[in-house]
Formats: C-alpha cells, sequence, structure tokens
C-alpha cells in the first residue's frame, strides 16, 4: 500500500507542478522546482506508512499550498476551502471526524485571534489554512492538534531568526508562513500518534 500512495504521490507532484504554475504571476521566472515529483511521492509514501491512508489526501494537499504559498505568499481560496470537504471525507473512516472538526474549529480560533491582534503579521489564508490542519490534527487527538500547532510556530521562529542571524531579513521581513505550518503538521502525522 505504501508504494502504490508513493506511485500517486509521484504523478500528484506533476499536478502540483502545474498547479503551482498556474498561480504564479510573480515577474521572476518561475523555480524549476526539479524534486517536487520525488517530494510529494515520499510524503505520500511516509505519511501513509506513519499515520495511515486517510491523511495522505491532506499531506498532497498541503504540499500543493505550501509549494503556492512559499512562491506567491497565497493561499489560494480555491484550494484551501475545497480542501475541507475533502479532509473531512477522507476522515470518516477514523470514527474521528467529530474530534477533527473541533480541532479545525480550536485552530481557526487560535489563528483567528492571532490575527486579529497583529493583522500585519500573518494573513487571513493562514487563519482558514490553521482550521485545515486542525482537523487533520484532532483526528489523531488533542496533543496532536497542540503539537501541529507548536511544531509550525517553532519552524517559522526558526526561519525568521535564521535570516536574522544571517542578515538577510528584519524583524519586519515577511515571508509565507503557510509551508512552515505545514511541514510542523506534516510532523505530528509522521509521529504516528
Amino acid at each position: 500500500m505504501v508504494a502504490l500512495m508513493a506511485l500517486i504521490g509521484l504523478f500528484c507532484g506533476d499536478r502540483i507542478r502545474a498547479l503551482a504554475r498556474s498561480y504564479d504571476d510573480l515577474p521572476a521566472p518561475a523555480p524549476s522546482w526539479p524534486a517536487l515529483e520525488p517530494v510529494c511521492a515520499g510524503v505520500a509514501a511516509l505519511v501513509a506508512w506513519r499515520a495511515g491512508l486517510p491523511y495522505v489526501c491532506f499531506a498532497v494537499i498541503g504540499l500543493a499550498l505550501a509549494v503556492i504559498d512559499w512562491r506567491t505568499s497565497t493561499l489560494p481560496d480555491a484550494i484551501t476551502l475545497p480542501a475541507y470537504p475533502i479532509t473531512a471525507l477522507a476522515l470518516l473512516p477514523t470514527g474521528e471526524l467529530p474530534r477533527a472538526l473541533a480541532g479545525g474549529a480550536a485552530l481557526v480560533a487560535a489563528y483567528g485571534l492571532l490575527w486579529l491582534v497583529r493583522p500585519q503579521a500573518m494573513g487571513f489564508g493562514d487563519v482558514k489554512l490553521a482550521g485545515l490542519i486542525g482537523m487533520a490534527a484532532g483526528a489523531l487527538g488533542w496533543q496532536a492538534v497542540v503539537l501541529a500547532a507548536f511544531c509550525g510556530q517553532l519552524l517559522g521562529a526558526l526561519y525568521g531568526l535564521a535570516l536574522l542571524l544571517t542578515g538577510r531579513g528584519t524583524r519586519d521581513t515577511q515571508f509565507p508562513f503557510g509551508p512552515f505550518m505545514l511541514l510542523g503538521a506534516l510532523t505530528t502525522l509522521c509521529l504516528a500518534w
């Protein structure tokens, strides 16, 4: 089953590349992302192995969102919003859909509060993404919701610190936060609660 998920991930990587290019309207040429297909295959296989099949769809959608956000600093509603019912349907066989929905609501509330306090520090797309992450982590348990949120914040803070230490940024430097949120969620899923 893991090998099949890797093959599906390989195919999805090509689709993610095309999808990401459709959102790329920046003047600089789009990066080629040469390792996107094998990365997607690896992510799909790893999540299938560690967390189970219901989480593979979330992981692939998350990878697409991370690639788009990294390049454009945008988390498109056209992907994020349909990902909610898709993730809910995928999580239905776990029997943990009510807790997944509660986890999604909890993270939307937490990130929504952060956005209200400092809207210049976080985009509203990150708030919508938090709900999706909360759903995926919530199906694993409340500890997973807390860990996913903490890991995303920690990874984003470490990246910001690295920008400061290398002189490539200041305290006011903006960078896309979605990829770090999603990497935190992936880390949580792969711990196989």
